[in-house]
């Protein structure tokens, strides 16, 4: 019998944490923050408005993997911005992108997708943006 068939507590000194995910507004929509364990990962639910665009741009250290909720969306990616391969996706279409990988996103409708990443020291700092449509450079604006 498994400590949760009799009632008991597992052998573990950790504790389950409940909390409301944070709210990230961007230009182009919103995304929530619903993981973020520094050094080893980071869960995020993006919410694209139709016919806006995340920036063109890469990661040093970070890999990513999204996978469309709903809607419809513009995958941009490869190894350079004058080297990429343009895909339509929709609700359960997946892409792992490497660090280093070349990638914009464009939400043909509302898009929600989920992203899970890798999460060294400075995550939210990884970000090379080499196009921007709203005026960002570096990490500094959201």
């Amino acid at each position: 019998m498994t400590s949760v068939e009799n009632g008991s507590q597992p052998a573990s000194d950790e504790h389950a944490q409940v909390y409301q995910a944070a709210r990230q507004d961007k230009p182009w929509g919103h995304e929530l923050i619903f993981a973020a364990v520094e050094g080893k990962y980071v869960g995020k639910i993006i919410h694209v408005t139709a016919g806006h665009s995340l920036s063109l741009q890469y990661h040093l250290n970070k890999d990513e993997t999204s996978t469309v909720l709903s809607g419809a969306a513009l995958f941009e990616y490869g190894p350079s911005a004058d080297a990429l391969t343009s895909q339509h996706f929709g609700p359960g279409d997946t892409i792992h992108l490497p660090a280093g990988a070349v990638h914009r996103i464009t939400a043909i409708t509302d898009l929600s997708f989920a992203e899970v990443s890798t999460a060294s020291l400075g995550w939210r700092e990884d970000v090379v943006r080499l196009e921007d449509k709203y005026g960002r450079t570096g990490t500094s604006a959201p």
